[in-house]
């Protein structure tokens, strides 16, 4: 087989991994170079609508995949973390999290973190969104103040000096914001830390911090906020929770009932919910509902 062919069996092969309209054979066969592992894979990648920069993270990994096992195996997708250079521990990691976080809730304020404590949700994170700098100390402090005497867990997203200032169990952050905080202060402080990831680069970025858990999505179509990139697919979290499985792991984006099945079969310890819960008609009923199904599905 040539590069070419190489590439299609290989996009054939894990079809599933693939999202939208593949680009033309000869727009992603642009700017091919390196070993034939590299070329075929990197094409590969592309013709399945990864993103560049994962496109090259993949071909990296399947080239580093070949020359530990001595041969080019067309079906075998790399899912070793040292083929892409994972560490598998840190010299200055974030305490640790439970591996399996369970049901998720990610709620818009403290009485939602509240109501979510009652129901016995293990795991629930405050996403406040406000300018005012009081008003979010008051809803971290109220949200924090709803965990006393319960076994929940409390994750603030993106406010980590109130999370610090109130004694949060931990924070999550998104990518833009990982890169702005002071993740040095907040491991300091105690606070675990988790991290968000759309694809492979953003995964091996995260990966470097020693994050306690590590969020995995989209996984479907969200209206909750805008996405820059496109919903991964249960394919590919299949390979991302495959290649991630010594961390926590948290699926997110669009999940629900009806998907939750195909979801927790990838192997992740977590999956988060939003409009699932907030927007139930009966919110116990639906918690209720989506705890069983993750308890049977995993």
């Amino acid at each position: 087989m040539n590069t070419l062919e190489q590439a299609q069996h290989i996009a054939q092969r894990h079809s599933d991994l693939g999202i939208g309209t593949p680009p033309a054979v000869a727009e992603a066969s642009r700017g091919l170079a390196g070993s034939e592992p590299f070329q075929a894979a990197l094409l590969a990648a592309r013709l399945l609508g990864f993103l560049e920069h994962d496109a090259q993270c993949v071909a990296t990994a399947w080239e580093a995949q070949t020359l530990r096992t001595g041969r080019f195996e067309l079906d075998d997708w790399p899912c070793e973390p040292m083929d892409f250079g994972v560490p598998l521990s840190h010299p200055k990691p974030f305490p640790p999290c439970p591996q399996r976080l369970g049901l998720y809730a990610v709620l818009p304020d403290a009485e939602w973190v509240s109501r979510m404590v009652d129901l016995g949700v293990p795991t629930v994170q405050l996403r406040f969104k406000s300018e005012d700098t009081a008003a979010v100390e008051r809803e971290v402090r109220a949200a924090v103040k709803a965990l006393q005497g319960s076994q929940s867990l409390l994750f603030i997203n993106d406010h980590w000096q109130a999370a610090i200032d109130a004694g949060a169990y931990g924070v999550h952050l998104g990518q833009e914001d990982m890169q702005a905080a002071p993740l040095a202060r907040i491991r300091a402080a105690g606070l675990r830390l988790g991290l968000s990831s759309h694809g492979y680069a953003e995964m091996l970025q995260a990966a470097q911090h020693g994050p306690s858990y590590l969020a995995l999505g989209a996984v479907f179509p969200t209206t909750l906020k805008r996405m820059a990139t496109a919903p991964q697919g249960v394919g590919r979290l299949h390979m991302y929770a495959s290649l991630m499985r010594h961390m926590s792991l948290v699926a997110i984006g669009g999940i629900d009932l009806h998907s939750l099945p195909a979801v927790m079969q990838s192997g992740v310890g977590s999956v988060a919910f939003v409009r699932a819960i907030t927007a139930a008609t009966d919110v116990a009923a639906s918690v209720n509902q989506l705890r069983a199904c993750m308890i049977q599905t995993s």
